[in-house]
């Protein structure tokens, strides 16, 4: 994926293409450069500004990817990919790929993706995000999935759509027993009548909110930052048993 190239200002700059300088607001880094460096190397802009040059992580990537819809944040993603218990095996579904960023992390770390959205302005930004991340095993449909999806036996269907209760029939179809069944609403209202919804192949099992506060650590000066990063959306889980 190339390599990425981190100031002491802690600024990142990702480098796709090593036969090319780089022009940064701290001077011109040259390709020659960049190319004699090794991990843990340390290489000087034309002003004198020095950079640390290591590998770049798929974190580092997933950072810089195109966002059209809003994307559901990292903290979010966390409490899915633990609470469903997703890994290597885990094939997903999910419906309203937006920016695909959720898409493109399951990918990262699950079998297989199947990612479904109906509007055709977000699937060109996902087919393009999935490019840039160099993903294989994520699926995009530039399908409705109200009428239903082509896959079955899958361990979890994620909803991120304005009305995931109209869903519900179709995930079930496709969900293996034991499957979680989650939606992403911003709103507590989706969420009443998401889970009113459920009939009785599901048991709901609960719904969360997560606020992330970061704090400010310099020496004995330690306070949380003045901006948390406060409400995104509220995650529902229910667990098909039937």
């Amino acid at each position: 994926m190339g390599k990425i190239l981190i100031t002491g200002n802690n600024k990142k700059f990702i480098v796709k293409d090593i036969d090319k300088d780089i022009h940064t607001n701290f001077g011109m880094i040259s390709s020659e450069d960049i190319k004699k460096a090794a991990p843990g190397d340390i290489i000087k802009s034309n002003k004198g500004i020095e950079f640390s040059v290591s590998e770049s992580l798929f974190i580092d990537m997933y950072a810089k990817i195109k966002r059209g819809a809003q994307i559901i944040p990292q903290k979010d993603i966390g409490l899915i990919i633990t609470e469903a218990g997703l890994g290597k095996d885990s094939v997903v579904i999910e419906a309203g790929a937006g920016s695909g960023a959720l898409g493109c992390f399951l990918a990262k770390i699950c079998k297989e993706v199947y990612s479904y959205e109906i509007r055709e302005d977000f699937y060109k930004i996902v087919q393009k995000n999935i490019s840039f991340l160099e993903l294989d095993n994520i699926i995009l449909k530039n399908k409705d999935a109200k009428l239903g999806f082509d896959e079955t036996n899958a361990d979890a269907v994620i909803l991120d759509l304005s009305d995931p209760w109209e869903l519900i029939d179709v995930s079930k179809k496709s969900l293996k027993v034991g499957g979680f069944l989650i939606s992403y609403s911003p709103t507590i209202p989706q969420v009443m009548d998401f889970v009113d919804k459920l009939d009785e192949s599901f048991v709901y099992i609960k719904t969360s909110e997560i606020i992330e506060r970061n704090w400010e650590v310099n020496k004995r000066k330690v306070r949380p930052k003045s901006q948390a990063i406060g409400h995104s959306g509220f995650l529902s889980f229910a667990r098909r048993i039937k």
